[in-house]
């Protein structure tokens, strides 16, 4: 005779890598929603439909499914970030894998998600996201920025080329924002199936930032080698 107390079969059945995906992406929606402190491992392991004892199994704990969590778009962009160094890519096709990968994932609701979890952590920061930022964010900024070092022709160490950066990512973290704004102006994001020309656009931008700072960069030179 069943129960309703009686596990779902789905709970006894997922397992590896089916179970760690499920509960990442049912972390990344509740903690979206609720915070890291008022979301419970029940709830998420009730969420992803996996047995309860299943975070402490994979992620060792509720931290550490945490991390899991910010982690995964991290991990996923850094790809976009791999060839950054490679002088054969075109500055225009570099920056189209690098915007792209970080305003136009193909999971839309979960990005949506977790620019909500990361404005979170703007207010309420933890110490595991900040260690991810030095691990991996920090890297990634500074082969952009070498990038861009090699286009604009100045010095990697140039302070200029780190505010270029920060700038160029910026414009994707703003167009994706958009979706999440609970006001008037989110509805001027653009619909899924313009991803494509909005990237574009995105690009074009970044690209004309990129032209500025090596003009800016170059009149300076010219103009320090100038006679008195």
């Amino acid at each position: 005779m069943s129960s309703a107390n009686t596990p779902h079969p789905v709970i006894t059945t997922l397992r590896g890598a089916e179970a760690r995906t499920r509960l990442v992406e049912a972390a990344t929606l509740l903690f979206a929603d609720k915070g890291f402190g008022a979301t419970s491992t029940r709830e998420i392991c009730q969420a992803a439909g996996v047995n309860v004892a299943s975070i402490h199994y994979y992620f060792g704990d509720k931290d550490g499914l945490y991390r899991a969590v910010l982690l995964r778009p991290i991990q996923d962009a850094d790809r976009a970030f791999q060839n950054l160094d490679d002088p054969s890519i075109s500055l225009a096709r570099h920056l189209h894998h690098v915007i792209g990968a970080i305003c136009c994932p193909d999971n839309q609701v979960e990005r949506a998600a977790m620019m909500r979890l990361y404005l979170r952590e703007l207010i309420e920061p933890t110490a595991g996201c900040a260690d991810l930022i030095f691990q991996h964010i920090q890297p990634q900024h500074e082969r952009l920025v070498s990038c861009l070092a090699r286009h604009v022709g100045t010095p990697a160490d140039a302070p200029s080329l780190h505010q270029l950066a920060f700038a160029i990512v910026a414009l994707a973290h703003d167009q994706l924002s958009r979706r999440v704004l609970p006001c008037r102006i989110a509805t001027q994001a653009p619909p899924p199936d313009d991803h494509s020309a909005h990237l574009e656009r995105l690009v074009d931008w970044a690209l004309a930032l990129v032209d500025h700072e090596k003009h800016r960069f170059h009149s300076a030179s010219n103009l320090s080698r100038t006679p008195t």
